[in-house]
């Protein structure tokens, strides 16, 4: 079992910034890739951004892409989503989650493990 908690989400205006945490604990948390999600209202959960185990691969979504990165800290057992000149549109519940999976997965079914979400709204 992987157990993973993120923080940091509130609300920030439009071109601002915000830095998301997710702590991870229980299982060998460099063993795995860690991905971010958002789900916002009436709308499905979509991919975000993903890092792999070693943090030696990104990958964004197109409408990310240039302002948000992801990091990790293996030490630490923590991956971060910092996000910048942030938009009304990245309003959403943010998730974090990991994966056991090579090359960086991008869908929800790759992930084994799920953290409960944080807020994150933008204000016009």
């Amino acid at each position: 079992q992987v157990q993973l908690v993120e923080s940091g989400g509130g609300l920030v205006q439009a071109g601002g910034s915000l830095r998301l945490s997710c702590a991870a604990s229980g299982r060998t948390f460099s063993r795995y890739a860690m991905g971010w999600f958002r789900q916002a209202p009436g709308k499905e959960r979509e991919f975000v951004a993903v890092i792999t185990w070693s943090g030696g691969t990104t990958y964004y979504s197109d409408f990310v892409k240039g302002r948000f990165t992801v990091s990790r800290d293996n030490a630490k057992d923590t991956v971060y989503l910092q996000m910048n000149s942030l938009k009304p549109e990245d309003t959403a519940v943010y998730y974090c989650a990991a994966s056991l999976r090579a090359g960086g997965p991008k869908r929800m079914q790759e992930y084994e493990y799920w953290g409960q979400g944080t807020q994150v709204t933008v204000s016009s």
